[in-house]
């Protein structure tokens, strides 16, 4: 598992620049697990809970939460050569980042905020939120291969966890899981010997794509913000 620096994960997050990241941990301002942090410290993206303390959120005064369809070719991490990143697509006034990247060949729903006590429960793998998929292969997957898949399979030096999985063809189906590891449905497909053809995201809880078009882009309404923050008890600010 290779661990970044603190001060390069805030500023890959798109919240502020490692300049202004270092400000932060040197003033105490953020905390890693729980602790605060110091400038030397590192993290694993995926399992370390970052916070961002409330002075150094007092910048974005005003917080925002969007969708965006995310297309194919289009990466959701700090773009390298002439790769093209979310951020450069996005036509938004205010400094958001993703929660739950999708890989450059995935499609489908990102949310974008500024609110990192939001993020951070939605992204920590304690919390087991569930995010569903359209699995289209180049080969047929039979039953015995989707029960594979649905009980667990050992996939980057653990097993998964249960995962839902119905049968819209011979070859596509649904999945809903509750992990975030790298390529996981891919690596997965691939462990009962087929490929992924097309992957989409659907669904992120109680967030679905509907019929957004690629590249569009639209503010959460408030019935999906209430209910994220009521399911995962957090205080409004």
């Amino acid at each position: 598992m290779e661990k970044i620096r603190l001060q390069k994960y805030l500023s890959q997050a798109w919240f502020c620049s490692r300049r202004k990241a270092e400000e932060y941990i040197t003033k105490w301002l953020v905390k890693i697990n729980w602790k605060i942090a110091t400038i030397w410290e590192s993290v694993i993206s995926w399992v370390d809970k970052v916070e961002i303390l409330d002075k150094a959120l007092e910048e974005q005064k005003k917080q925002v939460y969007y969708k965006l369809n995310k297309p194919r070719g289009i990466v959701t991490t700090c773009a390298q050569n002439d790769e093209i990143n979310i951020v450069d697509i996005i036509k938004v006034k205010e400094r958001v980042f993703p929660i739950w990247r999708l890989d450059k060949e995935t499609t489908g729903l990102i949310l974008l905020t500024n609110d990192w006590r939001l993020a951070n429960y939605l992204m920590h793998p304690r919390y087991n939120h569930e995010k569903e998929y359209i699995v289209e292969t180049f080969w047929n997957i039979d039953d015995n291969s989707l029960q594979k898949m649905r009980d667990w399979l050992f996939i980057l030096w653990s097993y998964t966890k249960k995962a839902v999985i119905n049968r819209i063809s011979s070859w596509k189906f649904s999945i809903i899981i509750t992990e975030w590891r790298n390529r996981q449905i891919r690596r997965m497909v691939e462990k009962v010997w087929s490929r992924v053809k097309k992957l989409k995201r659907i669904r992120i809880e109680n967030i679905n794509l509907w019929k957004l078009w690629d590249w569009e882009i639209k503010h959460l309404t408030k019935s999906e913000i209430d209910w994220l923050f009521d399911k995962l008890q957090i205080k409004r600010s």
